[in-house]
């Protein structure tokens, strides 16, 4: 994994996140991605709150979950349709 990414130090409980919604997704899994994505959107909560971020972190992160976001918008099993209609 990268410490810095485009001369931004990356933060590894955040990166790690990502890695699974990545996965998840990857797998089809909706429901544990959905999950990490909420997880994602607590932790950086909580980080952009204490402080724990820099701006230039702040503004890696936020892009990247509104990226998550809106690939995730649909990826649920609700809105999967049949295969056999």
């Amino acid at each position: 994994m990268l410490e810095f990414l485009f001369g931004v130090k990356r933060n590894k409980e955040l990166d790690a996140i990502m890695n699974r919604i990545d996965s998840n997704v990857a797998n089809n899994y909706k429901d544990a991605a959905q999950e990490n994505l909420k997880e994602y959107e607590k932790l950086l909560s909580e980080l952009e709150q204490s402080g724990k971020l820099s701006e230039k972190q702040k503004t890696e992160y936020e892009s990247s979950l509104a990226e998550y976001r809106s690939k995730m918008k649909e990826f649920t099993h609700k809105d999967q349709k049949p295969y056999w209609t």
